[in-house]
């Protein structure tokens, strides 16, 4: 806990230099490597800013960051910005839960089907993924 606390400030700060650079590069956004030399950063420092600011303009209301493979990552003001981004982090979540499921809790149950924990997690996970496959559309 002790450690996490000494890597605050640290963070802060590679959030600030990387909201700094993302505001100057507006409306256009920086790749990973731009921002890297926009900021004097590593790729593990400008990561580590990006997921400062996400937890804080989360909590502050700010406006989000966003990730296109053309652009990189911006700051924009448009809310189908924001839904494309989400509907695309969405589908990688569902990937991977599907992948958990047909992986390793299918075959679970194929050898054990009287265990009621992968019963609970088999019907609470389909729940969740047909949400998930939704929110994808």
């Amino acid at each position: 806990m002790a450690r996490r606390r000494e890597a605050r400030p640290l963070e802060e700060h590679y959030g600030d230099l990387v909201r700094v650079a993302l505001m100057e590069a507006r409306p256009s956004g920086l790749q990973t490597r731009q921002l890297i030399t926009a900021t004097s950063l590593t790729k593990s420092q400008v990561e580590r800013g990006i997921r400062h600011l996400r937890d804080v303009g989360a909590a502050e209301h700010l406006t989000p960051i966003i990730w296109r493979r053309r652009d990189g990552y911006l700051f924009s003001d448009d809310p189908a910005d924001w839904i494309e981004y989400e509907k695309k982090q969405f589908r990688l979540i569902l990937g991977r839960l599907t992948r958990m499921i047909t992986g390793t809790l299918d075959p679970h149950l194929a050898r054990c089907p009287d265990d009621e924990w992968a019963q609970l997690a088999s019907a609470q996970l389909t729940g969740v993924r047909a949400t998930l496959a939704q929110l994808t559309k």
